[in-house]
């Protein structure tokens, strides 16, 4: 593994992105007209537009400013244009994806108006979709590869199946020197006592107990005589036979595999500082929420586990769906990248499903569509923390 090789774009900073996009990127919710209408004009371009980006403050507007940052800073994305309703935070973002060494540029809507503002951005777009169009990839090692991880609609088949295959590739590839990363800290309910010691050192062990009992002051403890069921497990789980937070909770460890160990735990958004290896992320189980964040730390590739068929994607992050379930494979076979289910009838074994997703990746680096991709899925949702001024 350590000879693989994938076909990927090296960008100013030396990370390596697998996808090619130029981002129309809004500062706030206001702006999300203006960053769409350019993308209409200029083919090549993809706008993001969210919800949020007005009156935050304190730790949200640092995840909201870090998520936008981040997003336009991932290696899968050569060029940004970013728009905002006035000069001040549409600078700051500009000015964090700079540091990355990438071409990016502001416009504000204030004093400009859309029309202008619109006409304005699309000429820089234009120019830096000609830009990007003539970038090549090159050959690089699979270990500079940031692949991140998080299960949805999961049911019996995902911890027994799906999950453990994305574990199989961790204990595979963490060794050569990829960066990992897994999340979901309400779905560890129920085997904390078991994530705390897949810590690989004191201080990392602690630093995941502090976000867990986090999320346990602030949503357990004010609700814990409501009915959270609707929410954990959901409907689809349960459906599909998870009948508790903690069954759950032990298919979702799964995705760490048997010999990996996290080094560090990360705030939502927040990018690894310490070195190849495994990281756990504090981030909601919501599936485009979560993946958002892992794109904006960074990460290239996601591998998503699936059991009852989830079929969010993202825009910039390519979303590797596998499942074990037979038939979610095949009735919903147009969202599976990656078909496990031999698992389960016993003609394949987790190191060979390990293998065949790995497989995946690499085809995937090289410039394969996922079924997300394919079906035009870029759900992209910003996690906010709290109520606005």
């Amino acid at each position: 593994m350590s000879n693989e090789k994938i076909m990927a774009y090296r960008r100013e900073n030396g990370r390596v992105g697998v996808r090619n996009h130029v981002v129309i990127l809004p500062v706030d919710d206001i702006s999300n007209a203006c960053c769409e209408n350019v993308a209409k004009n200029i083919q090549g371009t993809m706008a993001l537009p969210h919800a949020y980006g007005r009156l935050q403050f304190g730790e949200d507007l640092e995840l909201h400013f870090r998520t936008m940052i981040g997003t336009g800073s991932n290696p899968n994305v050569a060029a940004v244009i970013v728009i905002g309703i006035e000069p001040g935070w549409t600078n700051k973002i500009v000015e964090g994806i700079r540091a990355t060494g990438k071409p990016c540029e502001g416009f504000w809507i204030e004093q400009y108006g859309d029309i202008d503002t619109t006409a304005r951005a699309s000429r820089k777009a234009k120019e830096f979709v000609h830009w990007a169009s003539e970038l090549q990839r090159e050959e690089c090692d699979m270990s500079e590869l940031w692949v991140s991880t998080k299960c949805g609609e999961s049911d019996t088949t995902t911890g027994l199946g799906s999950c453990p295959t994305v574990g199989n590739m961790y204990d595979k590839l963490l060794p050569k020197g990829i960066y990992g990363v897994f999340g979901e800290t309400s779905e560890i309910t129920g085997a904390e006592h078991i994530c705390e010691k897949r810590a690989a050192n004191p201080e990392a062990a602690a630093k995941f107990m502090k976000i867990f009992q986090a999320y346990q002051d602030e949503v357990i403890e004010p609700f814990k005589t409501d009915d959270l069921s609707d929410s954990q497990p959901t409907k689809g789980n349960i459906e599909g036979g998870l009948t508790t937070i903690e069954e759950k909770a032990m298919g979702n460890l799964e995705k760490i595999g048997r010999t990996s160990t996290y080094i560090d735990a990360l705030g939502p958004a927040e990018a690894p500082e310490k070195g190849a290896g495994l990281y756990f992320m504090d981030t909601s189980s919501a599936a485009a929420e979560c993946v958002t964040l892992m794109a904006a730390a960074g990460y290239v590739v996601h591998t998503f586990p699936t059991g009852q068929g989830n079929i969010v994607g993202n825009p910039i992050v390519p979303v590797i769906k596998i499942s074990a379930n037979p038939r979610t494979v095949r009735t919903m076979s147009e969202h599976i990248d990656c078909d496990v289910s031999g698992i389960l009838k016993r003609t394949q074994t987790i190191s060979d499903a390990g293998d065949a997703l790995i497989e995946m990746i690499r085809r995937t680096s090289n410039g394969r569509m996922t079924a997300a991709e394919a079906l035009g899925h870029r759900e992209f949702v910003m996690t906010k923390l709290y109520r606005s001024a």
